[in-house]
């Protein structure tokens, strides 16, 4: 069966849940880190989100450990 074009956000990688290596959707996001919300504005982080297109699996990497 062919699989469609990749396109720019769309990555093959080992997904955990399936074992083997499968098509993700990656998008970078923005997340809060604090829970204060006095600190909230300071804490934000850019993650690296992958979700594996067969079974859903998300994977999120702080990018600054990445």
């Amino acid at each position: 069966m062919a699989m469609p074009a990749a396109g720019p956000d769309d990555v093959r990688e080992r997904c955990a849940d399936c074992g083997e290596e499968t098509h993700h959707r990656v998008r970078v996001e923005i997340r809060t880190e604090s829970e204060d919300p006095e600190n909230a504005a300071f804490s934000r982080e850019p993650y690296r989100v992958a979700v594996c297109t067969r079974c859903g699996h998300e994977t999120a990497t702080r990018m600054n450990n990445a």
